[in-house]
């Protein structure tokens, strides 16, 4: 497992998980599944649980990828260094 934490947002990459290439975030008590697709592009899961924190505020979330977007390179190297 690796994380990285950039403007109060932990970013996690589990050693074990799965493709597509996403990460775990966690920011204000929710966790966000945010995908880090090939085009360059961030974007919310497609999944039922990518908002683990049913009442969590939209500007959380937009806090979450748009911190993952000014950070895509880094958030790409971390996810790599566990997954090859």
């Amino acid at each position: 497992m690796g994380s990285i934490r950039l403007k109060g947002v932990r970013f996690t990459a589990y050693t074990m998980d799965h493709e597509p290439r996403h990460l775990h975030c966690f920011y204000a008590e929710i966790e966000v599944i945010a995908d880090l697709r090939f085009d360059g592009k961030v974007s919310l899961a497609d999944r039922t649980d990518a908002i683990r924190l049913c009442n969590a505020s939209t500007s959380d979330v937009r806090h979450i990828l748009t911190t993952a977007a000014l950070h895509f390179d880094e958030l790409v190297i971390l996810w790599e260094k566990h997954h090859g």
